[in-house]
Order: C-alpha cells, then structure tokens, then sequence
C-alpha cells in the first residue's frame, strides 16, 4: 500500500505542479513562464518525486511507464493495475485541486482548455490527428528507452531522476505545440475530466499512443540492451 500511496502522490505531484505551471503562470502578465517554463515544471515535478519516492515506488507517475516497465521485464504484471489506478486517482484529485485554485480568479473558464492535451482544432498549434499520433508515440518510446537505460544496473548510479526529468523536458520543449504533451494518460485524464467536452472526446488518443509508445521503447530497450556489457572506459 505504500508503493500505491507514493504513486498516488507522486502523481498528484506531476499534475499539480506541470499542469498548475500551465494554466496559473504561463501566460501571468509581465512575468508569464511560457512553453519553456512549462517544459521545465513538468520535468522538475518527475525529477523531484525520483528522489522523493523513487525508492519506495520506483517513481512511475505515468501508466504508460509501468506498462513500458511490466513489458521491459522491470515490472511485476500483479501490480500493473494498482499503479494505474492509483497514478489516475492521483491526477484527478490533482486536477480538482488545480480547478478549485484557477476558478478563483474572475473570468476563468475551463471549457477555454485546462492545459488538457488536443489535435486538430484543439492542438496548439493546429496539428492533425495523424501528427499527434505519431508525435505522442515516439516521444513516449524515446521517454521509455531513456527510463530504461539510466536505470539500468550498469548505468552510472545516481543520475537517474536527472537524466529522465531533463529528457521529460526535452519532450515537452518539442511536442507542446502539438498536442499540449502527454506522454502520460494519467496526466491526461486528471484535466480532461474538468476540461470536460472535446478534452474528453480525444482523451483517447492519450490513453492509446503513450502505451503503444512505452510498449515500443520496451521492445527497443530490450533489444538494445541485451547482452551488452558496460563499455570499458576510454584510458
């Protein structure tokens, strides 16, 4: 139960903090944060909760991760289900308490988005549902392979929650503008759940191409991965 509490957490954390940063700061005038802020809430809140609880749940925060993880043999299939439910728990109460704190201010209107993941029309910068797919899949593969590799035993230990809440970053700087970022159902559903409407008619989308993109970057992992020593370093 704790593992499940941590990711709850952990999870609330993600939300609150990445998609808190996108609806309360990014646009604040004068010292709005922008995409880049946003980019980099969302990878501080993952690299936090790495060292926070990294090592009570493994810090998955993302079904597609565990998923990515159970397929990657790094994960027991009989808690499969506990982590989703829990990191989907931990994002809709995040996505309360963060619709609770925006309706505070005068004119603020939910329907507007709610940093709620899109394509076509509700795509921030117009993109298909054809781009969106494919955007959500391979960033979701490339998230899994760097999981998977700085958490490999012959990594150098330590810098794990560094180097996947920096690749998170990265993810978000390059796919913002095309679906707002998931990379993450949990994520998704936290927000679309208030955003309600077209938020909940493509929720979809972010639920299907994350799994298939952690699904993805299991097989290449997996591929890549073994047999393979650790390189002797350069003398």
């Amino acid at each position: 139960m704790k593992q499940y509490a941590a990711e709850f957490f952990g999870t609330f954390w993600l939300v609150l903090g990445g998609c808190g940063s996108a609806v309360l700061a990014a646009k604040f005038p004068g010292v709005g944060i922008g995409l880049l802020g946003v980019a980099l809430a969302f990878g501080l809140t993952v690299m936090t909760m790495a060292f926070a609880i990294g090592h009570i749940s493994g810090c998955h925060l993302n079904p597609a991760v565990s998923i990515g993880l159970w397929a990657g043999g790094r994960f027991p299939g009989k808690q499969l289900l506990p982590y989703i439910v829990a990191q989907v728990v931990g994002g809709i109460v995040a996505g309360g308490v963060l619709f609770l704190i925006a309706r505070g201010q005068a004119g603020f209107d939910v329907h507007a988005g709610f940093a709620a993941n899109g394509y076509g029309e509700h795509s921030p910068g117009g993109y298909s549902l054809l781009a969106a797919l494919i955007c959500e899949v391979v960033m979701t593969m490339m998230f899994l392979l760097i999981i998977l590799g700085a958490t490999d035993k012959r990594a150098p230990q330590g810098f794990a929650p560094i180097a996947i809440g920096l690749g998170l970053t990265l993810i978000h700087l390059i796919s913002i503008p095309v679906t707002n970022t998931s990379v993450n159902p949990a994520r998704s559903t936290g927000v679309a759940i208030f955003a309600g409407g077209w938020a909940l008619s493509q929720l979809w989308l972010f639920w299907v191409a994350p799994i298939a993109g952690g699904l993805l970057g299991a097989v290449v992992y997996r591929a890549l991965g073994r047999d393979v020593a650790r390189p002797t370093p350069a003398s």
